[in-house]
């Protein structure tokens, strides 16, 4: 999926600054991968962007970003920062992608059918890894990846290896990978008296951290920026 996204540039930097963008509806955006290394400070919309981001391609959309003396440009979002009490966008980092050069991006799995282990034999799905690493052209990223389990029978599952080959990416996930399997469901024992006593004490609540998405530590935006 591709769709465009309006971009300002920034002639401003700071925390104070950065704040004061908000307040006008638009938050701080840095775009690496120019020329020479070469950084972009920009603002777009929040709104825009946040649309872009629940879509189904979602981080994997490529945007077609417009600004002043972009000329014809293709990003991906490589890290977005979320404010841990409203969940709104706070800061945005994207990279620049070049059409004719592969890429590896992390794409969903999404599971089809019903698996004859459930509905015969009274087995349970584990949907263990949830996620694959593909490599393929930007245009050709696919929204998620399709694991068919209608013929997993109790004990058997998906790896890897056992995916169809597709001419526009291929997975570069460990081969060996469990995706997906299906497995005897679990019989839980009675807790004991004195185990289930113990289980009633209220354990200290540990405070909320701030939410951070996309790949790895997000940095303070605005350390980053000139």
């Amino acid at each position: 999926m591709e769709t465009v996204l309006d971009a300002v540039k920034r002639e401003q930097f700071g925390r104070n600054n950065a704040g004061r963008l908000r307040q006008k509806g638009q938050i701080p955006v840095v775009l690496y991968g120019g020329d020479a290394g070469k950084t972009e400070s920009l603002s777009v919309d929040p709104k825009a962007l946040s649309k872009i981001l629940h879509s189904d391609s979602g981080v994997n959309t490529l945007i077609s970003l417009k600004f002043e003396g972009a000329g014809d440009m293709r990003v991906l979002v490589k890290e977005y920062q979320l404010d841990p009490v409203s969940h709104k966008l706070l800061h945005v980092d994207f990279y620049r992608v070049a059409m004719d050069k592969l890429l590896r991006v992390t794409v969903p799995v999404h599971l089809t059918g019903e698996s004859k282990g459930v509905k015969d034999e009274g087995g349970v799905v584990d949907f263990v890894h949830r996620d694959l690493v593909i490599e393929c052209l930007p245009a050709d990223i696919p929204e998620h990846v399709t694991v068919d389990i209608s013929n997993l029978m109790l004990h058997d599952g998906v790896r890897v290896r056992d995916l169809a080959a597709n001419d526009k990416w291929k997975v570069v996930s460990d081969a060996d990978m469990l995706i997906v399997h299906v497995v005897s469901p679990k019989v839980e024992a009675e807790p004991a008296p004195a185990d289930a006593a113990a289980a009633a004490v209220a354990a200290p609540t540990a405070p909320a951290e701030p939410e951070v998405i996309k790949k790895g530590k997000v940095e303070k935006a605005e350390e980053e920026e000139k």
